[in-house]
């Protein structure tokens, strides 16, 4: 018996050596394929692993069809999510700047029971948001929240992210190798802590202020820094990420970032 010659329908690429054939239109729905609880965290709704509590709970419904599995496929434009028997409706993208106060945590739900960042935004009829970044209880200055995953993403992305500037108040006053050892780093923990940039504001007997610019941020990544070198934190305020100044806004209050902060947030970082 002669051999079956292979057969391809008219839609189907060409296939690379050692490869399969796969059809544009196959290809096109994987591209734009993505787990159920990603969807309604990219939709704006709620974080992802609220998405997956939602979607065991049984409140999630794919194409009339009650599903279960937060990673259950779902292709773009192709599937009706129904979220409470209600369409999934992206919300409205909001990018907001807070100066957060000291002795705020950095989380929507404390475990301890001690106050967070969203109470600064009690009563202001918001949709969810998730911070972007952290600063610690003790820590304060500016932070960013959105609805929008990838642009957060993004922004945390130490290889995509913008410099962070702080203005930190030390119990001492470092000399000119100290400087150059926060710039060249040190190793605590198992992990790297250097500073993208450091100088000295201004000094006096007891103490000085530093301005310290990262270009990552690892948890108390300056307090860390510093105590390995001998020096105490007194106050430290972040000032700026990377062209949005946290400039007059006050103490707990907050703003959306206008359309030209966005755009420059944007631009590869240089």
């Amino acid at each position: 018996m002669r051999p079956r010659k292979p057969t391809s329908s008219p839609n189907a690429r060409p296939a690379k050596p050692g490869g399969r054939l796969h059809s544009a239109k196959g290809a096109a729905a994987t591209q734009v394929r993505h787990g159920l609880a990603r969807v309604l965290s990219k939709a704006g709704v709620c974080s992802r692993s609220e998405a997956a509590r939602r979607v065991l709970e049984g409140r999630v419904s794919v194409d009339g069809r009650l599903v279960r599995d937060p990673e259950f496929p779902v292709v773009a434009g192709r599937h009706v999510v129904l979220l409470d028997g209600q369409p999934l409706v992206a919300e409205r993208r909001i990018y907001i700047a807070l100066n957060k106060p000291r002795g705020l945590v950095t989380t929507v739900q404390d475990e301890q029971g001690r106050q967070t960042v969203y109470q600064c935004f009690d009563g202001a009829g918001l949709p969810w948001l998730a911070p972007v970044g952290r600063l610690d209880k003790a820590s304060e200055g500016l932070l960013f929240f959105s609805n929008d995953p990838e642009w957060a993403a993004r922004l945390t992305d130490p290889a995509t992210g913008p410099l962070k500037t702080y203005r930190v108040q030390i119990d001492g006053v470092p000399d000119a190798a100290q400087l150059a050892r926060m710039h060249e780093g040190i190793d605590d923990a198992g992990e790297h802590l250097a500073a993208h940039s450091v100088q000295v504001l201004q000094q006096g007997g007891r103490n000085a202020w530093l301005e310290v610019v990262l270009d990552e941020g690892r948890n108390r990544h300056i307090r860390r820094l510093l105590k390995v070198l001998g020096f105490d934190v007194l106050r430290l305020m972040r000032v700026a990420i990377g062209p949005v100044q946290l400039g007059t806004l006050g103490k707990g209050q907050w703003r959306e970032l206008d359309a030209a902060e966005l755009n420059a947030l944007r631009a590869p970082c240089g």
